[in-house]
């Protein structure tokens, strides 16, 4: 059936349904907007960490790493392992997230630069986030479509993922997100690791690996020419892609909502660090199973379908079935909170402020629902247009680290202002297209000059514009300073709490 066993059918099925029920259970929280978009922020340590593993891990990085490392050897490990260096760095930056108290990072934009910023930042988010989903279905729909050898098409497999995280997601918000991606966090680690024995077995292990392919697979560098679509992998590459990571994570749109829904930043700190750390050694996976398909499958022509192929070729019947349910899983995992996510952005930085300022609570829920409903479609729409998950990843890179600039400009610099932000943002963004589409710059001598151009022109840009009034900067920093739990300080000084 659809070119399954039907054990392996009856598997898919029983994950399927268990995991939409689970999603409905958990719905029955949802009583408020804030609790569709932050889970009423009164999430622990366990979840996080497995809701910071699901959102940040799906099928499309194993996609990506297992045909960079077919293409490239070990060093395709980089594309998922480049965060690995500021990992440690999260533990400083997530109490923050959590201590500003906003449901979205254009809360953030819009407090603390006004000048129109929170509006954009949110198109940004939406934008973001459709291309997101567009890259995870994609990787998601070419691995499934492997595993039943083509018998469902990527197509039929991407409208199947998408209608699935919808049902529980539209009803259950980021509870039900959070909920399901403890359980599929499970499965993602199961993805990962399940195929590895058996694909070493047929290679006849470590030394039969070492025997076939050159020892150049195995080296964690490429200082050669790399096949096109790909990129030299040098200790230049490593380190200015980390250095661009500092950047990137803050201005991803769902890192604030991973901050900000713990029950305290001790919660938010733990689970985001280690649900990042679990992540790292999923990958160690990926791309030994990308290197042992070069010996097992040595002319593909498409490399992404490594692992799906390998998967029908190489289980036995019943593990295909939990393989391709921890595939599903994986993707809905991070679907869903960006579905919730992306609704939050749209409903509280852009509908509620400009379009209706003054409806009920249950109105704002509802339209965030159907946000998320559009954001899903445009996300299926992407994956008509990308047919390499490789080339969406490299455009997805520099995004959201031009509004990492102004992000860490706005926490750090107090004299930073909103037109310094604008001159940042839009100048990096500049720099990036005229590197990327004039000069044909390699990624990482991009990242140097936009990364450099835009913090240089927010510098000179804020010291040469009328700084933010005092008042304005005061209650930014102070909420910023106040530890979770000691709302009173703020109360005292005339502050009115967020929610």
């Amino acid at each position: 059936m659809f070119g399954l066993h039907y054990l392996d059918v009856a598997t898919l099925i029983l994950y399927l349904v268990g995991i939409s029920i689970v999603g409905l259970l958990a719905s029955r929280g949802v009583k408020k907007s804030i609790d569709y978009f932050m889970g009423g922020r009164r999430f622990g340590k366990a979840m996080l960490i497995m809701h910071a593993f699901g959102t940040g891990t799906h099928t499309d990085q194993a996609v990506n790493v297992v045909g960079a490392s077919y293409k490239l050897g070990l060093a395709g490990i980089w594309y998922a392992w480049l965060p690995l260096f500021v990992t440690p760095f999260y533990w400083i930056m997530m109490p923050l997230f959590r201590r500003m108290r906003y449901i979205t990072t254009g809360d953030f934009f819009d407090e603390r630069f006004g000048m129109g910023l929170g509006r954009v930042y949110s198109l940004f988010g939406i934008f973001y986030y459709i291309l997101s989903m567009g890259i995870m279905l994609e990787g998601t729909g070419k691995m499934a479509s492997g595993v039943t050898g083509g018998a469902i098409s990527p197509e039929v497999c991407i409208i199947i993922m998408s209608a699935m995280f919808l049902f529980y997601g539209l009803i259950g918000g980021l509870q039900a997100a959070v909920a399901t991606d403890f359980i599929q966090g499970v499965f993602i680690i199961i993805l990962s690791f399940i195929l590895w024995p058996f694909m070493l077995d047929q290679i006849g292990g470590f030394s039969g690996m070492h025997e076939v392919l050159p020892p150049e697979t195995f080296s964690l560098t490429i200082l050669d020419d790399p096949p096109a679509g790909y990129d030299r992998i040098t200790f230049w590459f490593v380190v200015i892609l980390t250095i661009n990571t500092i950047f990137n994570i803050p201005g991803q749109p769902h890192v604030m909502e991973m901050g900000g829904s713990g029950k305290t930043e001790w919660e938010s700190r733990v689970g985001f660090t280690y649900g990042n750390m679990v992540k790292r050694f999923c990958t160690i996976a990926w791309a030994f199973i990308g290197v042992g398909a070069i010996a097992i499958y040595p002319n593909l022509s498409d490399p992404e379908l490594a692992f799906g192929q390998a998967t029908r070729d190489l289980l036995p019947v019943g593990l295909v079935g939990i393989m391709l349910a921890s595939m599903i899983a994986a993707v809905m995992s991070s679907c869903d909170s960006f579905m919730v996510d992306g609704s939050a952005l749209f409903v509280e930085n852009i509908y509620r402020p400009v379009v209706a300022p003054d409806k009920d609570d249950h109105h704002y829920l509802n339209v965030g629902r159907v946000a998320g409903i559009v954001m899903v479609i445009g996300g299926i729409l992407v994956t008509e247009l990308f047919d390499s998950v490789i080339a969406l990843w490299r455009f997805l890179v520099p995004m959201s680290a031009f509004w990492g600039i102004a992000v860490w400009g706005g926490i750090i610099w107090r004299r930073c202002n909103g037109y310094g932000a604008w001159a940042g943002i839009l100048g990096s963004v500049a720099i990036w297209a005229y590197c990327n589409y004039e000069l044909r710059m390699e990624l990482q001598d991009m990242i140097v000059w936009y990364l450099s151009g835009g913090i240089l022109l927010m510098i000179a840009t804020s010291k040469s514009t009328p700084a933010i009034a005092k008042e304005s900067l005061d209650k930014f920093y102070d909420f910023m300073h106040t530890p979770i739990g000691q709302e009173q300080d703020l109360l005292d000084k005339g502050y009115e709490l967020r929610d």
